[in-house]
């Protein structure tokens, strides 16, 4: 499974024994497979301190997790043809994500833990921020390109009515430059075409004999041309919408054609050179607001741990990850059974979800007797 259990229990002799008595039961039962997770001691400062720096880096967390989902997803996006290679874009120091998580160690030159609590968490905030700017301007500039593209590629892929022509006509298929002559495109369907070659001459005055061709067609018609003299295009017109022939608004422009073809020649070559630019921040950053990520929830089992265990700081954090789906609620059993004398009123209420805990701001659902956080890796769900 991609999730684990991030827990924390006093370090002192019965609660490591306690530990154990887990390690045993989780293995004995094959529930979760269990390490330690090392972090480091920290500047405390005060406990009010502590309390307020609880409360931001829950925020944080959320803001974290939610900025990593988002560059997942659009490393999905951009690399629209080759899904099968996501993965290898979505690492951690060139790890995939449950190794790194598996073997964290907390980044001394990065986030030194000799300086304030406050200040690693700032540095954090900070750093997440700055990459969730870059993310927005960058693939706003990337998705204003890919919507351009789609929009002109529409435009080649709808029906004969909507479609562009600039791709299908020449200039051969007109009388241009004639002050009496004009040449019109019609929309045939494709039971009507003998109907379209019987009928066309006489559908109006003026209409030049022979002067049809079918230009191209898709399954449910086709795209004639035909030659009459200016002043009978009205007429013809109402006449061929009574014959269910649908004469396509069109005046041959060559600069337009021509403007047309170089936008999306230019748009392609643009695409192009974002791709790789920008498959390559995504991969680095994503790879970065990651590892910030899980510095993150280090962070909150340690102040959650002494801010629950009070000092000196002394606990042990394990992180589980549950062998299936299925064993999960026998793994929470085991885990409350086996801390339940941390807080006797929380894991009754565990078991009786109408019991409140005073002073507890928490849902009973997500407070239990050791400390606890999730971390979910199935980022692409």
């Amino acid at each position: 499974m991609s999730e684990f259990w991030l827990i924390s229990a006093p370090g002192d002799k019965e609660n490591l024994q306690a530990l154990e008595r887990m390690n045993m039961v989780t293995s004995k039962s094959n529930l979760s497979h269990n390490t330690k997770f090392a972090i480091p001691d920290f500047k405390v400062g005060t406990l009010d301190s502590l309390v307020g720096l609880s409360d931001e880096l829950g925020k944080l967390d959320t803001f974290a997790e939610s900025l990593i989902r988002r560059m997942a997803q659009t490393v999905v996006e951009v690399m629209e043809d080759a899904r099968g290679k996501v993965q290898e874009n979505l690492l951690a120091n060139g790890v995939d994500l449950t190794s790194f998580v598996t073997h964290f160690e907390w980044d001394m030159a990065k986030y030194p833990t000799k300086q304030p609590l406050v200040n690693v968490v700032d540095t954090l905030a900070k750093q997440l921020a700055q990459i969730e700017s870059d993310l927005k301007a960058r693939t706003a500039a990337y998705n204003t390109l890919k919507m351009n593209l789609e929009n002109l590629e529409k435009k080649s892929n709808g029906n004969l009515f909507t479609r562009t022509l600039s791709d299908i006509v020449s200039k051969e298929d007109f009388v241009l430059d004639s002050e009496y002559l004009v040449t019109l495109l019609v929309i045939v369907p494709k039971q009507n075409y003998a109907q379209w070659q019987k009928t066309y001459e006489s559908l109006s005055d003026m209409v030049v004999p022979r002067s049809t061709k079918l230009i191209t067609e898709d399954k449910e018609g086709g795209l004639f041309t035909v030659t009459l003299f200016r002043k009978v295009i009205d007429d013809f017109k109402t006449k061929a919408k009574e014959n269910k022939f649908t004469v396509r608004e069109f005046c041959y422009d060559e600069k337009e054609i021509k403007r047309e073809r170089e936008e999306m020649t230019r748009l392609l070559s643009d695409k192009k050179q974002q791709y790789g630019p920008l498959l390559r921040w995504l991969k680095v950053n994503f790879s970065e607001a990651f590892i910030a990520w899980v510095h993150i929830k280090a962070l909150r089992v340690f102040v959650e741990s002494v801010l629950r265990y009070g000092l000196p700081v002394n606990f042990q954090a394990v992180l589980l990850q549950p062998h299936k789906k299925s064993s999960t609620k026998r793994l929470r059993e085991v885990l409350n059974s086996v801390f339940r004398h941390l807080d006797e009123v929380a894991a009754a209420s565990i078991l009786d979800a109408s019991v409140e805990i005073p002073g507890l701001q928490l849902n009973n659902q997500d407070y239990f007797p050791y400390v606890y956080f999730h971390i979910d890796l199935s980022l692409l769900d």
